[in-house]
């Protein structure tokens, strides 16, 4: 583990007035939550512009619930790991403004943060595309049945931005008006290829804010927009940053 970097992003921490962080795939894939664009990926079996389009759901739901399902099952056996807990740790402390996710399942919220922007939408909730109905997935037997709305009978939707659909505009402003905002920008789990996400750091980064990444492996930002660059997993990372904050923070 890169200790000397590690102490770095710590301090860096520390000396920030507002801290923000951007995750992706690699956080949750450590709960054990696959990377649909990693190979034996979900997309390696399903078409993502015939299962994962919004134009595929409104032809067929029943058909795209057929991988949804699956989809549902990982998510709810998984758990928060190390990296979720430790920002979790780092709000509470006071070191982290919040959290913006391009993941769906939640996990950084089961960890204890409060203040997570979902910028792909979410699996806990499920939506009517015909009168606007939301309710939380759990209440559906989504393992047996394909789950209709309760008031118009329509089929649902998970509450999560498909292919073809715009992000939601109050994660969408939240997430940019916290980028404009942010000294310091953590980009964990993330390649930041997938637009307009990808552009947060950059965003951030014209307005005078540091960003560094905590990856397995470079990413388009490596050396383009990123400061530095801490290899590894983030939950061995982010542990190890949080137990060096408290040291500064003891000291």
């Amino acid at each position: 583990m890169e200790e000397d970097t590690i102490r770095r992003l710590a301090g860096d921490i520390f000396h920030s007035k507002k801290t923000i962080a951007l995750t992706g795939a690699g956080i949750s894939v450590e709960s054990g939550i696959p990377d649909f664009r990693s190979a034996g990926g979900l997309w390696s079996r399903y078409d993502p512009e015939e299962y994962a389009h919004i134009d595929g759901f409104k032809r067929d739901p029943e058909k795209i619930w057929n991988m949804l399902r699956e989809i549902i099952t990982v998510i709810e056996a998984a758990a928060p790991n190390p990296g979720h807990k430790a920002l979790s740790q780092l709000e509470e402390m006071g070191y982290l403004s919040s959290v913006i996710t391009q993941n769906v399942d939640g996990l950084h919220q089961a960890a204890g943060s409060k203040r997570v922007i979902e910028f792909h939408g979410t699996n806990r909730y499920l939506v009517c595309l015909r009168c606007n109905y939301r309710g939380e997935t759990e209440a559906f037997d989504t393992q047996n049945e394909v789950p209709v709305c309760p008031n118009c009978g329509a089929v649902l939707k998970p509450d999560v931005v498909f292919f073809g659909e715009p992000i939601p505009l109050d994660a969408m402003q939240e997430a940019f008006e916290e980028a404009r905002q942010a000294d310091l920008v953590l980009v964990i789990g993330t390649s930041a290829v997938v637009f307009p996400a990808s552009s947060i750091p950059s965003t951030a980064r014209d307005h005078g804010a540091k960003v560094v990444e905590i990856n397995l492996e470079e990413t388009p930002l490596t050396g383009a927009i990123s400061d530095y660059l801490i290899k590894g997993a983030a939950g061995e990372i982010l542990p190890e940053v949080v137990a060096r904050l408290q040291d500064l923070i003891g000291g």
